[in-house]
């Protein structure tokens, strides 16, 4: 296996560098807690792993390590990781869901001052996005998803993706990102609607009774009652919200699945 590996290693970095791609954009690999060694050394083993199982039959001008020293090979190199970073994005516009959930909550809710820097996404995220991507998180590790990502989805991303097809199919990939993102604020929409809905009910309730009372001063009462019910209505459909990350986890990978299949001249 080393021998092949050595024999062919132009071909082993093209599969090398879209490792090392998906393993910067996905989501909890892409951490700067995370060593860029410890990243290195996982695109390796996961490049010698797949390398067994790859086809060479779309890259065979560069099976020779003499065809390495080319304009069009560096091109090929980019691209494979364009391929990397987009299926690494892909994961995290469906983890992007749940924080953007999060925000509309914690903006209904009053916490919407309260941001502080999520590791996660890298950027300013307030208290309920961190909580809802963090349990994200959890249950995509809890329910192996990492293992089908890695197993299952990079594998078949090898034997139908290739530089090639993505620029002969470009507008067809562009309107399937641009579906995800309509994905992202669609479900974010429907986790975080139970929510907004009762929170908005209170504070009309509350401005109509500051209006039939004022001396009651009932906004300023209104804050905690709104982050009780807010923890209230959280504890009770958290198991619902759990289920609902798991769908949105198997709609996801369905999707790309059939982009694979579309890919590789299958049934759509």
């Amino acid at each position: 296996m080393i021998e092949s590996i050595l024999t062919r290693a132009p071909v082993f970095l093209l599969v090398y560098v879209r490792c090392f791609a998906l393993l910067l954009t996905l989501p909890l690999f892409s951490m700067r807690s995370v060593s860029r060694i410890v990243k290195l050394a996982l695109a390796g083993y996961m490049a010698f792993f797949i390398y067994s199982s790859f086809d060479f039959s779309v890259y065979k001008d560069f099976a020779d390590p003499n065809g390495a020293f080319s304009i069009s090979y560096i091109l090929l190199l980019v691209g494979e990781g364009l391929i990397g970073v987009i299926l690494g994005f892909y994961i995290t516009i469906i983890f992007g869901a749940f924080s953007t959930a999060g925000q509309f909550t914690a903006f209904q809710m009053g916490f919407s001052a309260a941001s502080t820097y999520d590791s996660l996404a890298q950027v300013e995220n307030p208290l309920m996005g961190q909580f809802f991507n963090f349990m994200a998180i959890y249950i995509f590790i809890q329910c192996q998803w990492f293992q089908r990502l890695f197993l299952g989805g990079l594998v078949t991303s090898f034997r139908t993706l290739s530089a090639y097809t993505v620029v002969v199919n470009n507008e067809h990939f562009v309107r399937f990102m641009l579906s995800g993102l309509t994905k992202l604020f669609a479900d974010a929409l429907v986790i975080s609607l139970p929510l907004m809905g009762t929170l908005l009910l209170i504070s009309v309730c509350t401005g109509l009774l500051s209006k039939a009372a004022p001396q009651m001063n009932l906004l300023s009462e209104g804050f905690p009652i709104m982050i009780l019910v807010s923890f209230y209505l959280i504890a009770t459909l958290l198991p619902y919200m759990c289920d609902f990350f798991i769908n949105s986890f198997v709609k996801g990978f369905g999707l790309l699945e059939r982009l694979f299949i579309q890919f590789s001249g299958g049934i759509k």
